[in-house]
């Protein structure tokens, strides 16, 4: 069984003017309660109105789902004992005038020192999956392979339609948001591990990254763990979601490894158009058409079935598949984090947003 993680990014807001708070170390502090979240699961982020959780390793979706719950109870309890609340939204849908504070690390303050208006407006927060491969070469056979199926699993994950009071016509803004740094979107295709690593060399000598951990490639090696790094995602408002798109995440990279086992060719998607597919994804969400891994433009449903059919025989093999395909019908039948949010703006405005966003469900 191959074994994965989670790692949520969340937003703190003010429960009466939905504004971010910056009052992430303090909730920190309140959500190290021992038995119920430690320090290395509840983590810093790069904005002081953000927090992290990352769960243990785990070998089944409905331990990572229990992870999940219980560290969004933790944090979403010390948050409210602060008077502010937790939201699983992927950007912040209200922004203020002035900047949250950035946290008091060096290398996030080297950051702002970098790039002041990109981390200022760095209030976006995603879902990152690590799953276990053998060693680095497995790995990057890996991300040449699952690289034609992260627009798909963009527009499944797609949560954050709101910024600044407005709806921005995006179904995920923060692949937008994030698209603007040096490194980001699609990874490329390598060659093999050792032009992985020279093409990561390339870009810290060349000062286009601080460091590693800004290569924000939608999928990569992880530096920390013998892990790929899918992070395409936008983080979701409820548990369960954020359990199927592990699930589909573990299968992609099983697959993707047994291919490489029985020496199937490596799907090839020319990087204009993968870039196309991951815009389009971050636009229309599952609410149009997407591009799927061939290139070919077609009806979202049309697309997810044949991700379903891909991963099919891993999801069997994990005993993930009854769990993963009712998620799927669920998902295609009642939309997106974005279309919720967006239904909710429509409804009732800025404070439908800020109930459905807060919503203490979402985390209990």
């Amino acid at each position: 069984m191959i074994t994965f993680g989670v790692e949520e990014e969340y937003l703190l807001v003010d429960p009466a003017t939905g504004l971010p708070v910056a009052r992430s170390e303090e909730v920190r502090a309140a959500a190290d309660l021992g038995p119920v979240a430690d320090e290395e699961e509840v983590q810093p982020e790069l904005l002081q109105a953000q927090v992290e959780v990352a769960t243990p390793i785990c070998m089944a979706l409905e331990e990572a789902a229990g992870h999940l719950l219980r560290l969004r109870h933790a944090v979403a309890a010390a948050a409210e004992g602060l008077g502010c609340r937790l939201a699983p939204v992927a950007a912040a849908p209200l922004v203020g005038t002035a900047p949250v504070p950035v946290t008091d690390r060096p290398r996030y303050q080297a950051m702002h020192t970098n790039a002041a208006q990109l981390v200022d407006e760095q209030l976006i927060n995603g879902m990152h999956v690590h799953t276990a491969v053998p060693d680095r070469e497995v790995g990057v056979a890996v991300l040449n392979r699952i690289r034609v199926w992260l627009p798909t699993l963009l527009a499944m994950s797609a949560n954050s339609p709101l910024w600044d009071g407005r709806a921005t016509g995006f179904a995920s803004w923060r692949t937008l948001v994030f698209s603007r740094w040096p490194v980001s979107g699609p990874p490329p295709r390598f060659t093999d591990v050792d032009d992985y690593e020279s093409r990561v060399d390339a870009l810290n000598t060349a000062g286009a990254v601080l460091d590693n951990g800004q290569l924000y490639w939608h999928a990569r090696l992880s530096d920390r763990y013998p892990t790929v790094e899918v992070r395409c995602l936008d983080v979701q408002l409820q548990v369960d979601e954020a359990a199927l798109l592990a699930g589909v995440v573990r299968a992609l990279v099983a697959t993707a490894m047994r291919e490489q086992k029985d020496g199937e060719p490596v799907p090839e998607l020319p990087d204009e158009l993968l870039r196309a597919a991951t815009w389009r994804a971050a636009r229309d969400g599952l609410t149009g058409k997407l591009i799927d891994p061939a290139g070919r433009l077609r009806k979202c449903g049309d697309v997810l079935c044949m991700l379903a059919t891909h991963i099919g025989p891993a999801l069997e093999s994990a005993g993930d598949a009854r769990e993963v395909n009712s998620l799927l019908h669920r998902l295609l039948r009642e939309g997106t984090g974005a279309d919720r949010q967006l239904q909710a703006f429509a409804q009732g405005g800025m404070p439908a947003v800020l109930d459905l966003i807060t919503d203490r469900t979402n985390a209990a």
